[in-house]
C-alpha cells in the first residue's frame, strides 16, 4: 500500500497559519498533544498500533519540494521567514508516541511546539484511512458518489430559489475525517467542476494547489489554549491571543473562533477594537442559528454594520443545514460553510469522531470549554472546573 501522506501540504491551512504565529510570537512554547475518539468504532483502534507506526516513521522521512515551498509563498501572508524554516523541517519521530489501553489507541506527541503541532492533522487522516481499509471500499465509494451525486442536485435546486443580498459559498473542511486521501481528491475535483458558482475553496492546502482553488483556514481551539498558559491573567487569554494575531496577520486571516470558553464569555472580550479588526467569526459549538443572533446582536450593539462582516459556519454542517442557516442569514450578513465529513466520509460506515487536542502547555493544562455538551476537552478536571469558574460557563446539557 502507498503510504498515507502524500505531501506535507496536505494538511489544514490552519495549521500553518498558527505555525507562523506562534514560530515567531511564542517559539520557545512547550506543548502536549492527546488524540482521542468520542464514539465508539466497529473494531477496536489498537488493532492498528502496528500500521499507524510505520505511517508515523513515514511521515518522520518526509520535507517539503521546493515546489511546495514556492506555493507557500505565493501566500500574502506567509512571511518568507517561516517559509524558510519549512524548506529544513523536519518531524522527529522521538516527539509522538502511539500505545494501547485495552480497545484504545492512544497517540500522544510532546515537545516544543512548533514541532509537534503539525502532527495532529496527518495522525487524524492516518488512522481515519486505515480504519477505513477493512470496510468494502467498492461499496463505500459507490454509496458516497451517489450521496455527492444527491447533494449536487440539493445545490443545484437551491441555485433555483430567489437571490438573497448576500451569496450562498462554501467550503471543503474535510482533510482530518476522511474516508481517504484519494475520495477527498475526487469529492473537492468533482465540486470545483460542478458547483464553481457555490464552491469556493477547501482546507486541504495539497489539493487547493492542485486544483487551484483558494485554500481556507485562519486559527483553531489550540492556538486560543495555548495563550492559557502563555503568561497572561488567564480571564485575559482570549484578548492576548486576539491581539498578538491581529499583530501578525496586520488583517489577513480575519476570522476568529469563538467556542474556546463558550460565545458569551468571548463576546465579552470581543470588543469594539477587534470587532473593528477581524472580518468575521467561526461558529463550532453550540446551537448555530442562536450563536448567529448573538453575533449580530453584539455587532448592533457595537454599532458596526454587520453586513460587513461574516459568520462561518463550521460545526457538523450537512447541506440542508448549511442551506438552512444561509436562508437565515443571508440578507442580514455575509456568510460561509465549512463542511467536513458530510463531504467527504458520507458512506454506509459510521464515521469516526476522533481529536487530537492540546491539553498541555508550558507544563500547565489548558483547556476548551465547549458550547456543546461533551464537546470540552481536558485532562485535568481541577483546572476545567477552574476555568468554567473564571469564565462563567456551565457544562452544556446534551
Amino acid at each position: 500500500m502507498k503510504p498515507i501522506v502524500r505531501s506535507l501540504l496536505e494538511t489544514d491551512l490552519y495549521k500553518f497559519t498558527m505555525w507562523q504565529a506562534l514560530l515567531h510570537r511564542h517559539p520557545n512554547a512547550h506543548g502536549e498533544y492527546e488524540f482521542r475518539c468520542r464514539n465508539e468504532p466497529d473494531y477496536p483502534l489498537a488493532e492498528l498500533k502496528e500500521e499507524v507506526e510505520r505511517e508515523l516513521d513515514h511521515l518522520c522521512e518526509m520535507l517539503f519540494t521546493d515546489e511546495e515551498i514556492d506555493y507557500l509563498r505565493s501566500l500574502r501572508f506567509i512571511k518568507s521567514d517561516f517559509a524558510d524554516f519549512l524548506t529544513v523541517f523536519r518531524f522527529q519521530r522521538k516527539f509522538i508516541t502511539v500505545e494501547t489501553d485495552g480497545p484504545h489507541l492512544r497517540i500522544r506527541a510532546c515537545g516544543p511546539i512548533v514541532h509537534v503541532m503539525g502532527f495532529e492533522i496527518y495522525v487524524l487522516y492516518i488512522v481515519n484511512e486505515l480504519y477505513f481499509r477493512r470496510f468494502d471500499q467498492q461499496k463505500a465509494i459507490e454509496v458516497a458518489r451517489e450521496r455527492l451525486a444527491l447533494k449536487i442536485e440539493q445545490f443545484r435546486e437551491f441555485d433555483r430559489e430567489p437571490k438573497r443580498a448576500n451569496p450562498f459559498e462554501f467550503f471543503d473542511f474535510g482533510v482530518r475525517r476522511r474516508f481517504s486521501g484519494e475520495w477527498q481528491d475526487e469529492v473537492v475535483s468533482t465540486l470545483a467542476r460542478e458547483l464553481p458558482q457555490f464552491f469556493k475553496g477547501t482546507s486541504n492546502v495539497h489539493l487547493a494547489r492542485k486544483y487551484n482553488l483558494v485554500p481556507i483556514g485562519t486559527m483553531a481551539h489550540e492556538y486560543m489554549q495555548a495563550f492559557q498558559a502563555f503568561g497572561v491573567r488567564l480571564r485575559d487569554f482570549q484578548k492576548a491571543a486576539l491581539e498578538d494575531w491581529v499583530q501578525e496577520y496586520r488583517g489577513d486571516l480575519g476570522t476568529a473562533l469563538t467556542d474556546v470558553v463558550g460565545m458569551d464569555a468571548f463576546l465579552a472580550d470581543f470588543d469594539l477594537y477587534f470587532a473593528k479588526l477581524f472580518d468575521g467569526l467561526r461558529h463550532d459549538s453550540g446551537d448555530p442559528f442562536a450563536w448567529g443572533e448573538k453575533a449580530l446582536a453584539h455587532y448592533a450593539k457595537l454599532r458596526i454594520d454587520a453586513r460587513t462582516k461574516r459568520l462561518v459556519f463550521s460545526d457538523s454542517l450537512t447541506v440542508p443545514k448549511a442551506l438552512n442557516l444561509y436562508r437565515h442569514f443571508a440578507d442580514r450578513t455575509m456568510t460561509g460553510f465549512g463542511i467536513g465529513t458530510q463531504l467527504t466520509n458520507d458512506t454506509p460506515y459510521k464515521a469516526l469522531n476522533i481529536v487530537m487536542k492540546l491539553v498541555q502547555c508550558n507544563g500547565q493544562p489548558v483547556a476548551k470549554l465547549s458550547d456543546t455538551a461533551g464537546k470540552s476537552m481536558s485532562n485535568d478536571e481541577t483546572f476545567l472546573a477552574y476555568l468554567r469558574q473564571v469564565f462563567n460557563h456551565a457544562e452544556p446539557t446534551a
